[in-house]
């Protein structure tokens, strides 16, 4: 196994320096899940006409929050190396912000299984705010989507883990 350079297993690089799915077999299953957030920065006229349910292509929040779901289902399709998994909850929270002005989504992922589901967390913010963008973009094309991070997780050897409040990217998390 290859190490990085504090000397730490590199996890999902072979003896060989090929990347590989690690084999979480013998792993135990256990209750897992993972907080993601994210924001999108937009002019306040387009928050206003997300509230207000008056963009062209229909209700943004609504369409959002589906997408971000289907997201999270389809990680292991996206992303090389995740391993797919029965996800028993997805949740997608998006609320105006005025004071970006824009949206703040955060995504709950949970499943009972051999490994976390923090990048379905992930993934879910990150496609719930490309598809506000998506949405609103016929009107407001300086849209920002930032400050994506994990929030907290639990469950798995590693147990549990908070974002420190230091770290957080937004002050009211």
């Amino acid at each position: 196994m290859s190490q990085d350079p504090r000397g730490r297993d590199l996890t999902h690089v072979g003896a060989d320096g090929a990347a590989r799915m690690v084999d979480v077999s013998a792993k135990p299953e256990t209750a897992r899940m993972a907080r993601a957030t994210g924001t999108i920065r937009m002019e306040r006229a387009t928050l206003d006409a997300i509230r207000a349910n008056s963009i062209a292509k229909g209700d943004v929040i609504a369409v959002a929050r589906v997408a971000g779901v289907l997201a999270a289902k389809k990680t292991a399709e996206l992303i090389p190396l995740c391993h797919p998994l029965p996800l028993t909850d997805v949740q997608i929270d998006l609320v105006a912000d005025d004071a970006l002005p824009g949206l703040r989504a955060t995504a709950t992922t949970r499943t009972f299984g051999r490994t976390g589901v923090e990048i379905e967390a992930i993934s879910a913010v990150c496609v719930t705010l490309v598809t506000v963008y998506d949405m609103a973009k016929a009107i407001d094309k300086t849209m920002l989507i930032s400050d994506v991070c994990l929030l907290d997780k639990t469950g798995g050897r590693s147990g549990d883990w908070h974002r420190p409040k230091m770290a957080r990217p937004l002050p009211s998390d």
